[in-house]
């Protein structure tokens, strides 16, 4: 019971996170396309890129929403905090100069505190995975078990 409450903030967390960066992205597709061209680690990439992050984040929403597909969903939220916060890492370490992509509330962080949110829900992935696969493995074995009982 407190492992499905736990899943469900998770989802909640995170699908609150996405709809409201996509959502920022969309409303400012200008701004952000303009500040994706602008990053040096993306040069020449914004074309395509802004579309496909906007994407992403709409597609990792409805995996997580979708119970079946719910694992693959924090395996994807997961994997793009990762990348996220990976991109801050290098943009902070190696780039004299930082474009900010983000709108909203994480438009007034500041870079480390954007690397310390993001890394933050790395683990929140992290654990989405742990939680939800034990729950998916105790759900087959339960099945297994009625069906054998059968």
């Amino acid at each position: 019971m407190i492992k499905k409450l736990a899943i469900e903030i998770l989802v909640f967390l995170f699908v609150v996170l996405f709809v409201y960066a996509a959502l920022n992205k969309v409303l400012e597709f200008q701004k952000f396309t303009v500040q994706i061209g602008q990053s040096p680690l993306l040069t020449g990439f914004g074309g395509f890129v802004p579309g496909l992050v906007i994407g992403v984040e709409f597609i990792v929403v409805v995996l997580l929403l979708v119970p079946r597909l719910r694992l693959v969903g924090f395996f994807a939220a997961f994997s793009l905090m990762t990348m996220f916060t990976a991109y801050i890492g290098a943009i902070l370490t190696y780039s004299p100069y930082v474009p900010c992509s983000c709108g909203g509330v994480l438009e007034k962080f500041s870079w480390t505190e954007h690397l310390i949110f993001n890394s933050g829900f790395v683990v929140l992935g992290l654990a989405g995975i742990v939680l939800q696969a034990g729950q998916d493995w105790e759900q087959e074995f339960n099945e297994s078990i009625t069906r054998l009982e059968k």
